[in-house]
């Protein structure tokens, strides 16, 4: 065996085994987990497991059934996910595989997993394609469509009067939906438009033209340590007085290293840790007591595909009929940590959307905060491409 693997029984939660999936019996519930848990971006996959594995904890037998968890690093390559999602539906015959995170990953992965017959929950990754006419009914996400988030912040830059916005993004699938999202909300005009290399760090050049054009505001979406490191340059770069408007880049995993440089800044987002929601407010408390830090959306959507999939196969009576662990799947029966959460007709979520700010805490912590929601109930803009049949 060439990667490291680890695995865990939710009947022992505690206790993370590593080495070769063990033979189990037909009454044991198999899900794989793909995270990028190497390099950069580590962190968010991080918190992805993270929330699923609470939630597992938390559940104990999910769906009432025996559960064993196969956890494995995508190292952010598709080529190596590919390889390690057939492994996970072919050699350890997985029911379920949840993830990932990025979305070129997603691409590389979504074929594999559902050819196999097995299902696969993004708990992200939620590209345009997928949500359209390469919709796959056993291809479920509890996340959101990729522009949706940035739609939000479309439609307050409109809402603010801003005819003057410049655009940063890098350049993969994620990124240029991003942008279109963005798009999609914003009537007013352009300052300049910039897809950055994945994984660039230095951003001193798209400052300098930023500062040149002195734009109505900036969007960006830039997740990971590219988000930490833009920010700390644009506060460096006394761009501060220029409104930063961003989703994935000002957020629980990036605040940590962003600190004052991000505070005041605002993002478009589904969730924030403050949300006045019984659900949500357990979640936090439980996320936070377990592993120390404030848990990002990638936890919460990682958190709820657990919870989606427990009620899901309990409603089925278990994964042996697929047809009916879908057609489970499809009626989405939980409680969000959201509140208000269904599917559309292409497995994507109706959910509502909101305008969240960088604070700082009374316990010091950096975290966002919902300021006002700006989509109620929100489907995405591809499900009438959707056709299942």
């Amino acid at each position: 065996m060439t990667h490291s693997r680890k695995l865990l029984t939710a009947l022992v939660a505690s206790t993370i085994l590593a080495g070769p999936a063990l033979a189990q019996d037909d009454d044991t519930l198999k899900i794989g987990l793909i995270f990028t848990l190497s390099g950069p971006a580590a962190v968010l996959g991080e918190m992805g497991r993270d929330g699923f594995l609470l939630a597992a904890e938390q559940i104990g037998e999910i769906g009432g059934m025996k559960t064993e968890i196969i956890v494995v690093d995508d190292e952010q390559k598709p080529d190596i996910a590919a390889n390690k999602a057939r492994e996970l539906v072919e050699r350890d015959e997985v029911d379920i595989v949840v993830g990932p995170i990025f979305s070129n990953i997603l691409g590389a992965i979504q074929k594999p997993v559902t050819d196999s017959g097995a299902i696969l929950i993004s708990p992200n990754a939620g590209t345009s394609n997928y949500a359209g006419a390469d919709c796959n009914r056993n291809f479920f996400v509890t996340s959101y469509q990729n522009d949706q988030m940035h739609e939000v912040m479309g439609a307050y830059a409109t809402e603010q009067g801003y005819d003057n916005v410049f655009l940063l993004a890098p350049n993969y699938q994620a990124g240029k939906d991003s942008l279109a999202g963005f798009k999609n909300s914003y009537k007013g005009g352009l300052a300049g438009e910039i897809f950055t290399q994945l994984g660039q760090l230095d951003y001193s050049a798209e400052l300098a033209q930023i500062a040149a054009m002195q734009p109505d505001a900036v969007f960006a979406f830039m997740p990971g340590g590219m988000g930490v490191n833009l920010v700390k340059q644009y506060r460096q770069a006394g761009l501060e007085t220029i409104p930063f408007l961003s989703a994935f880049t000002v957020d629980e995993s990036t605040l940590p290293a962003q600190q004052d440089a991000a505070l005041g800044f605002f993002a478009g987002s589904n969730w924030a840790p403050d949300a006045d929601i019984p659900e949500s407010m357990a979640f936090v408390e439980a996320y936070e007591k377990k592993y120390g830090k404030v848990p990002a959306t990638y936890a919460m959507q990682a958190y709820d595909a657990a919870h989606l999939i427990d009620g899901a196969i309990r409603q089925a009576g278990g994964v042996a009929d697929k047809d009916m662990l879908i057609a489970a799947l499809e009626e989405a029966p939980f409680t969000s940590v959201r509140g208000d959460f269904s599917f559309g007709p292409n497995h994507y979520p109706i959910q509502d959307f909101y305008l969240t700010k960088v604070v700082q805490r009374e316990d010091g912590q950096f975290a966002t905060s919902i300021v006002k929601k700006i989509f109620d109930d929100y489907a995405d803009n591809y499900v009438a491409d959707c056709n299942m049949n």
